[in-house]
């Protein structure tokens, strides 16, 4: 009997939201049957960040000519900075058709852009439960300076207007209360734990 084809799962939010921390906390609870998709860059990989585990890093060649190819599920520009940022087909497809189920960390652009190839993926908007949190947050990142928060924070306020666009909203008010919330989605979706 063959396996059955996994499923593509996108998650969005704003920045500052906790995507990534909550993809980190959800992805073991599945024992490897439920993996990130590592995204392409044309950005220089940051210390300690390894090839294929972090980002794909690409020149700009590279990832102009396999864009033009087809070879990207989704792509963005990051304006003001000049890098290129997608995902390749290549690191979704075959992982699905093995059967295993691939989370997808994009903004709204690119998930719209991955439901045109899988109409079928399940959708989740992270929301944080406040403006006042999600500042909390960016500024505790320290990393970035007043007007990148603020732009941050703008960014954010017109990304939640598409939150309703998603199956399944999800707020970050604990990491731990929106890991088991998106594991109770994604097992009732045919995902085991």
């Amino acid at each position: 009997m063959p396996t059955p084809p996994g499923q593509l799962v996108i998650l969005s939010g704003p920045s500052g939201v906790g995507k990534s921390t909550i993809v980190r906390e959800l992805i073991p609870r599945f024992g490897g049957k439920l993996r990130l998709s590592v995204s392409a860059t044309t950005r220089p990989p940051r210390p300690g960040e390894i090839e294929g585990r972090d980002y794909y890093f690409l020149t700009n060649e590279e990832f102009s000519r396999r864009r033009e190819a087809g070879e990207f599920l989704e792509y963005v520009e990051v304006f003001g900075r000049g890098h290129w940022y997608g995902t390749l087909l290549s690191e979704v497809q075959p992982s699905l058709d093995a059967g295993q189920w691939v989370i997808l960390e994009v903004d709204i652009a690119g998930a719209e852009a991955a439901l045109r190839h899988f109409p079928d993926a399940i959708t989740i908007f992270i929301t944080p439960d406040s403006d006042a949190e999600l500042e909390r947050r960016l500024r505790l990142r320290g990393t970035e300076s007043e007007a990148a928060i603020q732009r941050r924070l703008e960014v954010a306020r017109g990304e939640m207007i598409h939150a309703n666009n998603y199956a399944h909203r999800v707020v970050n008010y604990k990491v731990d209360e929106a890991v088991a919330e998106i594991s109770e989605i994604l097992q009732q979706r045919g995902l085991s734990a």
